[in-house]
């Protein structure tokens, strides 16, 4: 019998059980037509095609489980084609049928998946709240008085549910982490162009993602994986280019008091705080900066020119369809019209001018850790004041795209109203791998299930393992450290600082005599037992340890030292020669202490 909620392991393990693809799709048939929300879908795949489809996989590849994802049962928002059902981005007038997939549909179902319809969305992909359609408001899984979030909003619903394993939505401004944040889902946006947008209506066709919506971070990256992909077919294609980031002494930025905006949802900016709890006991150092670069980038977005990139998909159709659109999508992009190329290119400026200054938060922090969404609201209100709130909702999500990142939206946990809040780590371009095992080490840490299964344990088999960044670490002990004069050599070299901590109590530390800068001599002495030297662990790339180490001068060495924790790790030793008749400041704890007694004085 299959979970209420669907994942990759569990039907994997079903598969290898006995059950058949056939015996899944009438599984899904059954809870497509038993679940109340008749707004998620706009066109659902046929019971016949369905059962076609399953017949199909299991003539031309009856091994189970011989493709990635043989079996998979997925849905597809509705502004990416799927041959043979129309798209129609939720605009009846504009429907047309396609003739072949989109790329990463048809890669999907090479990999033996299985397409169970197409999902409702806001209009032409244009707002956050999943209220902006035609064909109906899909609504929270946890209450149907609640919005689910849009523009992805019926591929949310179908995957929290469990009618779906997976669900393809976009993202332009946060399309595809918001309905993540409101279903308890995870939500993979992708580099923008790491997957190709060929056969998907454009929004902002710039900056428009594909994403992923699925109940762990390991299945949406299988899925990742096998839609991934350089395509000539969509001029903003692009080839992947793997970006690192730290294992060890990771930096995460948070929001500073000052840019906190939760617009009076108290339990939401818990959720946050308690999210970054989480990332802290994780290992990470936890670093506030300066969001309002961000901010002011994410404005951009609906404020300013771009806005004509949304026009610019559907000029044609907007001049002779104006009344077949939604009256806040029609009023949104009909704001286009009043943009110049003048604008366009000032717009584009200002962008760049924001760049440099959140290159400089960037130096502060290898991830951004953000409420995904400040709060959440009822379709009522919504519906009263859609422009307004819809704003709100992007506060933290706009900006994601221009700025050229990859985000993945986790879980964080529910309110006392049973209504769940997320959270997004954002990283540079081409991250997305590098992302993965801390978002789900956070989702895990979390507690709150897949779905609306609140309780569900996420299978260690989707675990994603982390990824080894080939530093190098080196216990700094005096000049090198934090602050002081030879820092430099370490953070210039493109190295992190991990932790600062104590050694064994088996050291002492000496002034040596006549160096320059001041430098301290660190000795072993067995048998010694102190309160522990403080030092700094640093991680240098490879190339830049070794350059490093050829520079360090005589007594000092390279060494193992014992830290407090039992550990041992490579850093700066003295030769015992060396601090002969040299003052004594062990008593003082570490370097710093004598620095700072020595200005005092």
């Amino acid at each position: 019998m299959l979970p209420a909620v669907l994942d990759l392991t569990a039907l994997r393990a079903a598969y290898a059980g006995g059950t058949t693809p056939l015996d899944v799709i009438e599984d899904v048939i059954a809870r497509r037509r038993a679940w109340d929300d008749p707004a998620a879908f706009i066109t659902a795949t046929p019971d016949y095609d369905l059962r076609a489809a399953a017949r199909e996989l299991m003539d031309s590849a009856p091994e189970p489980n011989s493709l990635p994802l043989w079996g998979v049962p997925f849905a597809v928002k509705d502004n990416i084609d799927v041959a043979g059902l129309p798209t129609t981005a939720a605009c009846p007038a504009y429907t047309y049928l396609p003739e072949k997939d989109a790329t990463v549909v048809a890669r999907l179902r090479a990999a033996g998946a299985i397409v169970i319809g197409k999902t409702n969305l806001d209009q032409f992909a244009t707002g956050l709240n999943g209220t902006r359609s035609p064909y109906g408001a899909p609504r929270s899984v946890f209450n149907a008085d609640y919005i689910s979030g849009g523009s992805s909003s019926g591929s949310s619903v179908t995957v929290a549910a469990g009618m779906a394993v997976f669900a393809l939505g976009t993202d332009t401004a946060g399309s595809g982490r918001v309905p993540a944040a409101f279903n308890n889902l995870v939500g993979i946006k992708p580099t923008p162009g790491l997957l190709p947008n060929t056969g998907a209506v454009p929004a902002c066709r710039s900056i428009d993602c594909i994403t992923i919506f699925s109940t762990t971070v390991g299945d949406g990256v299988t899925v990742r994986k096998v839609a991934e992909g350089f395509d000539s077919g969509d001029p903003f294609s692009r080839h992947a280019a793997p970006a690192s980031l730290p294992v060890s002494g990771l930096r995460i930025g948070v929001l500073a008091d000052n840019e906190r905006e939760f617009f009076g949802d108290v339990e939401m900016e818990t959720l946050y705080d308690q999210a970054i709890e989480r990332a802290k006991a994780l290992g990470a150092t936890i670093v506030p900066f300066d969001y309002a670069p961000f901010r002011e980038a994410a404005a951009l977005l609906y404020g300013g020119p771009w806005v004509a990139e949304r026009l610019a998909a559907v000029e044609s159709f907007f001049a002779s369809n104006a009344n077949d659109f939604d009256p806040t999508v029609r009023k949104i992009i009909a704001g286009a019209k009043g943009k110049t190329a003048v604008d366009a290119f000032k717009g584009r400026y200002r962008l760049e001018e924001l760049r440099h200054l959140t290159d400089a938060e960037w130096r502060k922090a290898d991830i951004l850790l953000l409420p995904t969404t400040p709060t959440t609201y009822s379709v009522a209100d919504m519906l009263a004041d859609p422009i307004t709130l819809n704003s709100r909702l992007g506060r933290y999500t706009n900006f994601v795209n221009l700025l050229d990142c990859a985000a993945i939206a986790v879980p964080a946990g529910f309110r006392s109203s049973s209504l769940p809040g997320g959270v997004t780590l954002i990283a540079p371009a081409f991250t997305d791998d590098a992302l993965a095992p801390l978002a789900d080490a956070l989702h895990r840490a979390a507690a709150s299930g897949m779905g609306k299964a609140r309780t569900a344990r996420l299978p260690e088999e989707s675990r994603v393992a982390p990824v080894d960044d080939g530093f190098v670490p080196v216990v700094v002990v005096g000049a090198h450290l934090q602050g002081m004069p030879l820092n430099h050599e370490l953070a210039g070299s493109g190295g992190r600082l991990v932790k600062s901590c104590l050694t064994a109590p088996e050291y002492r530390l000496f002034v040596l005599p006549g160096t320059v800068p001041p430098k301290p001599g660190l000795i072993s002495e067995p048998g010694f037992s102190g309160k522990g030297i403080t030092v700094e662990v640093w991680a240098l790339p490879p190339a830049a340890f070794g350059a490093f180490v050829q520079k360090i001068p005589s007594p000092l060495g390279i060494g193992k030292i014992r830290l407090e924790d039992g550990t041992s790790i490579s850093g700066f030793l003295c030769e015992a020669y060396a601090v002969k008749g040299a003052e004594e400041i062990t008593h003082l704890g570490g370097w710093r202490t004598y620095i700072n007694l020595k200005k005092a004085s």
